[in-house]
């Protein structure tokens, strides 16, 4: 079991057998003291960058006792996490470089009761920038709380810059994440295979037309909402031999005279979510959660996927941060054999530039 709450602006689903689960192993015990001992709380928005304070997440009630969650932004930029449980109160404050900034983040409250452990976190999505903070003590959540907070819009507070909240029994992964579906094509030393059928150790031709071995493969099975919501890119665009189903930070490279006219480059990359214009790509529809996979390769070298070259998982210098790393896909790594990648050489295009450049290569 993983998922058991999504909410959005619109739509509101509440699982405690596990959102998508076939075969449910555990059914959550919903009875009002029933706490969720072990999990996460993690929501996306787009910060104003106005340096307002806001009020991102609430949720109070008074009976049978009072019980209450806020989220906040503070004027610093920081988030200010109070969870209030009869007379107990738990407060944290964790800063960050978005200050008065418009950027898309990603926040999670991570908690395990027995280990009596926890952990705030920050992530900036675009650049993949993390701040965290470890916690002690902190306060599991009621599941009859969380059941309330996503069902019924009136009785919570979002704020409108928040995207989507959502809930998961397990201590969820921060860091570079994973974004192909999995029956994208990936091309190998023997042919095309399905990313979910790579394995370390296999060879990926590269853009450049190399042979490269997979160190590590990451998977992860994530709300589609956000940043973690799919995107159908449609062939014939950009070089693409079939239709893609890839996550919406998912970048793929291009290269050719338009490029280096419009840009001064050879390559540029390109977000999927910044392709999605109705024709060249499309919002896919999936279940509430997806399944994602991606490649840890030497040198970060795109790898080729349906005739076209895409991004593979970018690390920089994220083995030097053992904290990060234990709190990452890779935690069960050898941080010592993990490579360290430069900084992509090639600019990364806003929409507009993407639409464009979808027009001019177009088949």
């Amino acid at each position: 079991m993983s998922w058991i709450a999504l909410s959005d602006q619109i739509r509101q689903v509440f699982d405690p057998a596990g959102i998508g689960a076939t075969a449910p192993d555990v059914t959550l015990d919903l009875s009002p003291n029933s706490l969720l001992s072990r999990g996460t709380l993690t929501f996306e928005m787009r910060l104003p960058g106005d340096g307002r304070p806001r009020r991102l997440l609430g949720y109070h009630r008074d009976h049978p006792w009072i019980s209450s969650l806020s989220l906040q932004i503070l004027p610093t930029g920081g988030i200010a996490l109070v969870i209030t449980q009869g007379r107990d109160v738990f407060h944290t404050v964790l800063e960050h470089e978005a200050v008065t900034q418009a950027e898309e983040l990603r926040v999670s409250y991570s908690w395990d009761g027995p280990a009596r452990w926890g952990r705030l976190a920050i992530e900036r999505i675009r650049s993949g920038h993390v701040f965290l903070k470890e916690l002690s003590d902190p306060k599991p959540l009621l599941l009859s709380d969380l059941r309330v907070m996503t069902l019924d819009p009136l009785q919570r507070q979002m704020d409108r810059c928040v995207r989507f909240f959502a809930v998961s029994t397990a201590i969820e992964p921060l860091g570079p994440m994973p974004s192909l579906s999995a029956q994208v094509p990936v091309l190998t030393d023997q042919g095309y295979r399905p990313a979910a059928r790579i394995r370390r150790g296999d060879l990926l031709q590269s853009a450049s037309g190399d042979l490269v071995p997979v160190l590590h493969v990451i998977s992860r099975e994530v709300p589609s909402l956000g940043s973690f919501a799919p995107v159908l890119l449609r062939a014939p665009y950009f070089g693409l031999q079939r239709d893609l189903v890839v996550g919406a930070e998912q970048c793929l490279r291009t290269a050719g005279s338009a490029v280096e006219y419009l840009f001064g480059r050879s390559h540029v990359r390109i977000p999927a979510t910044h392709l999605v214009n109705g024709v060249s790509a499309i919002r896919a529809r999936v279940g509430d959660t997806l399944r994602y996979y991606q490649f840890v390769l030497p040198g970060n070298e795109p790898c080729i996927i349906a005739g076209a070259p895409f991004e593979t998982l970018f690390l920089g210098r994220q083995r030097r941060d053992a904290g990060l790393m234990q709190a990452s896909l890779l935690a069960g790594a050898e941080r010592a054999r993990l490579p360290e990648h430069q900084a992509p050489d090639c600019p990364m295009v806003d929409q507009f530039e993407a639409i464009t450049l979808a027009e001019l290569r177009a088949a």
